[in-house]
């Protein structure tokens, strides 16, 4: 294990299309989403710490988790869990992380990944950023992580990888230079970019340098880059959290995507099959469930289902449930909150979720 390895473990956010089953008090990440005894941020710990020293593992957070990760992963320092003031995306929280650790190891290279993915093919998961650090280590290169894709997805962005292959490992990886990025397409798009054979799912998994993003940030968003470089000497000091407060209340809501990687010419992609699934919405936790012989995925033995088609129930554990003829539906009963949903329609969950914080309160979402 390589001491210049460090990795950002993203994990504030909240999940809300996971609703009920996850809030803000208690988001996916923070849960045993499927029934393996650990939770997904524990799960993404314990692969990436396969790679990189627990010391180099940082965890970026909101305010309101850092007592929950510490309980979960127990083996991380404390002064490894970062807070963030409030949630300005992905680009800030990732410029945190990279001026503390370009502090501590200017040679650092970082693996960048949130903490509520599924990746089911471990082996291969560590086989790939070993890889993507030894490319990063030599090249002033931004990394990114495409996952082949097994289905025209509308919900996924996609990257589109030059036809040259740089370098490949036949039937487990190949690495070419990103082409451009795509916001999530509709259906007919989306079956082109499968046809096409070089578009990738965007998986929101980096690796790069501590040199190479942080020249990025500079170039191509010098603003963000300046509010954090103007507190350089407060990073990894007592007075890390007063400048984090200053540097939040100013600095904008933006992705790494639109901050940097659609931008930025030196971009490649390792495009690979990891069983990879961002867990976004509850058709994809069925599509990577178990299920019986007419596609109906339940959590538990106390569960029966009649007479349904293609069904995800999720109920609480000691609970019985009956379902009876439902095709097509999300069922999912909480402590405080009964979810009953066609899948066709769950792109409303997030509407659900801010009518049930309007009438009945936050306890609640």
């Amino acid at each position: 294990m390589q001491s210049n390895n460090y990795a950002i473990i993203m994990a504030g956010g909240i999940g809300s299309r996971f609703w009920p089953w996850s809030t803000t008090q208690r988001p996916k990440q923070f849960l045993d989403v499927l029934g393996t005894g650990k939770t997904l941020i524990q799960q993404t710990y314990e692969r990436i710490n396969r790679i990189c020293p627990t010391e180099n593992i940082l965890i970026i957070t909101n305010q309101l988790y850092e007592e929950t990760i510490a309980e979960q992963l127990p083996q991380i320092p404390r002064d490894n869990i970062l807070s963030e003031p409030s949630r300005r995306n992905t680009a800030p929280c990732i410029a945190f992380g990279a001026f503390k650790i370009q502090k501590i190891n200017p040679e650092a290279n970082i693996l960048v990944a949130p903490a509520d993915h599924i990746i089911l093919k471990e082996d291969l998961f560590v086989t790939i950023v070993e890889k993507g650090f030894e490319f990063t280590a030599n090249n002033e290169a931004l990394l990114t992580i495409g996952i082949e894709p097994h289905k025209p997805e509308t919900g996924y962005g996609y990257i589109q990888s030059s036809e040259e292959i740089l370098e490949e490992k036949p039937d487990q990886w190949q690495m070419g230079k990103v082409t451009q990025f795509r916001e999530k397409p509709d259906l007919d798009t989306a079956k082109e970019f499968v046809a096409s054979g070089n578009f990738y799912w965007n998986a929101g998994i980096f690796i790069w340098s501590a040199k190479a993003i942080l020249t990025a940030f500079e170039k191509y968003t010098p603003k963000l880059h300046r509010q954090f470089a103007e507190h350089d000497q407060s990073f990894n000091s007592s007075k890390e959290g007063q400048a984090i407060e200053e540097i939040y209340s100013r600095c904008d809501n933006i992705s790494i995507d639109y901050a940097v990687m659609e931008k930025a010419d030196n971009v490649f992609v390792i495009s690979t099959d990891i069983g990879w699934s961002d867990l976004g919405n509850w058709s994809a936790l069925h599509e990577i469930s178990k299920t019986d012989e007419a596609g109906n995925a339940a959590n538990g033995d106390q569960i029966i289902i009649h007479n349904s088609k293609n069904t995800l129930v999720k109920a609480n554990i000691g609970k019985v449930t009956v379902v009876d003829g439902l095709e097509g539906y999300i069922v999912v009963d909480d402590e405080k909150a009964l979810l009953i949903c066609k899948k066709e329609n769950e792109q409303n969950i997030k509407q659900f979720v801010n009518e049930v914080k309007e009438k009945f309160g936050e306890d609640y979402v």
